[in-house]
């Protein structure tokens, strides 16, 4: 019989995390993950994904971020490799600054903060970062704390370290039903015939916890966004200090990029907007021919010497969206020994050194100072995302 203190459902960057931390805080824990690992469908799994502090007016993700990077760069000496690349972050306007509030309450706060973000000019634009069209892009700003994180491979390493230090990790065990009674969970049973008890169980299954748990079906979505990898023509313009972690309006575009991938060969780009609702398990994630002729309309107005590159892979990333774009970390109201961890809406794997230690905090039982904004909670139907940075016009 599989038993354990915790029983983490996902090996994502949630339940990496949270595995963790709760068995470095001396607990017996399993982890169950249908895989591949690191699972190809997985939200977390790509080359890299963003690492910025720059949230408008949240004060509180600001500072979640900035601890966060700290845990990067130890987690760069713990695992014996540079996986997290602070390039610092480029946020650029299509007009003055100060008529983009994401932008300009971005920039305030990180002043604010003690921080010190560089404002450019188009001039100055054009004379440091040569790939951006700074005839459109007039206005922004340079942050020298941020980059980006090589996420798959990070993913992977935890897991990894993870099992060295004494989680059982399961793959290849997909989740079907929770075990207990309705007031009490004690375990789950998986499709491929397995169960799995254990005092608590944490349901960090990403997109795929509305399934097991309907209850937060109408909170929750899934929502598919489009990425793009392509293959440049002059790497040098793409390759920092001449580019860096970037976003083109991001607020009224989506649109944000990274520096020249030294490993991959490739720049990346993507859309952080509206996206397209999926099932998780039912609906095939492609990228449309429609979503092509929009990055490449995008790349000429924005990186004209990346208009005609070659583009070398696409996913649809599928982001685990809440109604109101915080993170659902929090005990079940209802039933004892449940918890769950998930809720990233396509912004949550810059957390991933403070997501561990905040979810066990929490099925812990133990005070933690961010965790009133992601608890539990009713959200009407027609509750708008607040994500601050994210693109909510029509997609």
């Amino acid at each position: 019989m599989n038993t354990s203190d915790f029983l983490v459902v996902g090996a994502g960057i949630y339940g990496a995390t949270a595995a963790l931390e709760l068995r470095r805080r001396e607990h017996s824990v399993t982890l169950i993950d249908p895989g591949p690992l690191p699972h190809p469908l997985a939200a977390s799994t790509d080359i890299s994904k963003v690492v910025r502090m720059e949230y408008g007016q949240d004060r509180q993700y600001m500072q979640m971020v900035d601890a966060a990077i700290d845990g990067f760069v130890v987690w760069n000496a713990e695992l014996g490799e540079t996986l997290y690349h602070n390039t610092g972050v480029l946020m650029l306007t299509q007009q003055p600054m100060e008529q983009v509030a994401y932008n300009w309450e971005s920039y305030k706060l990180l002043l604010a903060e003690g921080h010190r973000p560089e404002r450019l000019d188009s001039a100055a634009i054009a004379q440091r970062y040569p790939a951006w069209n700074a005839a459109r892009y007039v206005d922004g700003f340079y942050s020298p704390r941020g980059g980006y994180a090589e996420s798959g491979r990070v993913v992977s390493a935890l897991q990894a370290l993870a099992q060295r230090e004494g989680v059982s990790l399961h793959e290849g065990q997909t989740a079907d039903a929770l075990l207990g009674t309705a007031g009490r969970v004690t375990g789950v049973r998986t499709r491929e015939g397995a169960t799995f008890h254990a005092g608590q169980v944490l349901l960090a299954a990403g997109a795929w916890t509305q399934l097991l748990l309907p209850e937060l079906q109408p909170v929750m979505k899934a929502t598919g966004h489009p990425v793009f990898h392509l293959k440049p023509k002059n790497s040098a313009l793409f390759t920092p200090p001449h580019f860096a972690v970037s976003t083109a309006d991001v607020s009224r575009t989506g649109w944000y990029g990274f520096p020249f991938h030294p490993r991959e060969g490739v720049v990346k780009v993507a859309n952080h907007g509206v996206g397209v609702r999926l099932h998780p398990e039912q609906d095939e994630r492609v990228v449309y021919a429609s979503d092509i002729a929009h990055l490449r309309r995008f790349l000429a107005d924005t990186f004209p010497a990346l208009a005609d590159g070659e583009l070398v892979y696409t996913r649809r990333c599928l982001y685990c969206d809440t109604l109101d774009e915080h993170f659902w970390i929090d005990r079940h109201p209802e039933r004892e020994g449940l918890s769950v961890s998930t809720g990233g809406s396509g912004h949550g794997f810059k957390f991933a050194p403070v997501l561990g230690p905040l979810a066990a905090d929490v099925v812990e039982g133990k005070a933690n100072p961010w965790a009133a904004k992601f608890r539990w909670r009713a959200l009407a139907a027609g509750t708008h995302g607040e994500e601050a940075s994210r693109f909510h016009g029509k997609g």
